[in-house]
């Protein structure tokens, strides 16, 4: 059980460690050293490797959350931790295999000096839409980490 434990606290913290970083630290010092065009084909090479990361931390996550749910102890806790993984792990999905594929297929309008007002109005759109996104699975991560630590107070294994 502990080395269950261990692994769902690891991948957890690794999805959470890689929002916390890419928004609050690789993403701002990219877009203020690096020219526009510049920084968005950074963050484009960095965006496969992020989401990945997201599935795959979301996936081990989830499913040991489930697991943990279905133990006697700290029910309610973990219930409250499997149904924020999971609501984060289908949002990081939609932003990852439906929204990241549009915004790189027109991302290049954002470099343009006269870009088509459709197509840029899309891109900010679905900018906009991708961060919001981010920042529900940083809040929904973080429930799940205090569910977590919930369910692991010694009080709670009652």
């Amino acid at each position: 059980m502990t080395i269950a434990i261990f692994i769902y606290l690891l991948a957890l913290v690794c999805w959470l460690g890689a929002i916390i970083f890419f928004s609050f630290f690789t993403a701002p010092v990219v877009f203020t050293r690096l020219p526009i065009a510049e920084a968005g084909k950074v963050v484009s090479a960095i965006f496969p490797r992020y989401y990945a990361l997201g599935y795959v931390a979301g996936i081990v996550s989830l499913a040991l959350a489930v697991f943990f749910t279905t133990m006697r102890h700290s029910r309610a806790w973990w219930s409250g931790a499997t149904i924020a993984l999971a609501i984060a792990l289908a949002i990081t999905l939609y932003a990852g295999m439906i929204v990241r594929p549009r915004v790189d297929s027109i991302r290049s309008v954002a470099e343009e000096a006269q870009p088509d007002p459709a197509l840029k109005a899309e891109f900010d759109h679905l900018h906009r839409l991708s961060v919001i996104l981010n920042g529900a699975v940083l809040l929904l991560d973080l429930a799940a980490l205090i569910a977590t630590a919930g369910a692991l107070t010694p009080r709670a294994r009652l």
